[in-house]
């Protein structure tokens, strides 16, 4: 019987410390790790691979728009991937973020206390988002990992949320131009939804306000607002099983066009 050689040993040694030093720097973050959205120079959950992937949907929801000062709950929704546990880092621009069930804040930053297990195919985590005291228009951020819990990185995904931009403004008075400069049609929410959801959008100015809702092939399901409107804050409930309306589980898009601008956000609808 051949016999481990000093050498061998020495390199077996080796190799065993790198494994070991490997699996500690990809797994001493199960806890939680901050500083990977959009908002740091250093983005992305590189631990789990080295790109997003497109697989995994996050999403962020809450509202729009919100006074100086109020506060209000959002959620991030993970689906798609692997999803045996899903974690997050939520970060804002300004303002303060609370912690929900399964959340921890270290430094202004949210993040996972342990991956979650998903519950009827995604993983949610709920936090509390309060404004500045004064307008402003603020950026939350937020990333979400979808892993397979194999021990190993090999396998898991994670993608970025689309930013959402949270307008904070005394609605009394709008006419400050310093204020908010900027037309903003907001992300639905609840998305998905089921059957109702809200829409909510800012005016800079008076004009024509048409928000339409379309299927996935681009035809017309139904006309939310087709009237003149001044400058301000609006929002707006739609069900998609009320008034003749009566959709299918699937992709649709909302459209709001005020003069020269138009913007189209994507829903999803599921029973």
């Amino acid at each position: 019987m051949k016999t481990l050689t000093s050498f061998s040993k020495r390199n077996l040694v080796t190799f065993s410390l790198v494994i070991s030093l490997f699996s500690f720097l990809f797994y001493a973050y199960e806890d939680g790790i901050t500083g990977r959205t959009l908002k740091s120079s250093q983005p992305g959950c590189l631990c789990h691979s080295e790109t997003n992937s497109p697989n995994v949907n996050v999403v962020i929801e809450g509202p729009g728009i919100l006074k100086p000062g109020e506060t209000a709950d959002y959620a991030v929704r993970i689906s798609g991937g692997p999803l045996v546990r899903g974690g997050t880092n939520i970060a804002v621009s300004s303002g303060t973020l609370l912690p929900g069930e399964g959340l921890q804040k270290i430094g202004t930053e949210l993040t996972h206390v342990q991956p979650k297990i998903p519950q009827g195919g995604e993983v949610v985590f709920n936090f509390t988002y309060s404004a500045p005291n004064n307008p402003a228009t603020v950026t939350l951020y937020a990333n979400g990992n979808s892993v397979n819990y194999s021990g190993t990185e090999f396998g898991d995904s994670w993608n970025f949320a689309e930013s959402r931009t949270i307008v904070v403004d005394n609605t009394s008075d709008v006419k400050d131009e310093g204020m908010i400069n900027d037309f903003y049609l907001s992300q639905n929410y609840p998305n998905p939804f089921n059957p109702v959801t809200k829409i909510s959008w800012y005016s800079p100015t008076s004009g024509w306000h048409t928000l339409k809702v379309f299927d996935i092939l681009g035809n017309e399901v139904t006309t939310l607002m087709d009237e003149y409107k001044s400058a301000g804050n609006y929002e707006i409930e739609f069900s998609a099983k009320s008034d003749g309306i009566s959709l299918s589980s699937g992709i649709y898009y909302y459209q709001l066009a005020i003069g020269n601008f138009k913007e189209t956000k994507k829903m999803i609808l599921i029973k």
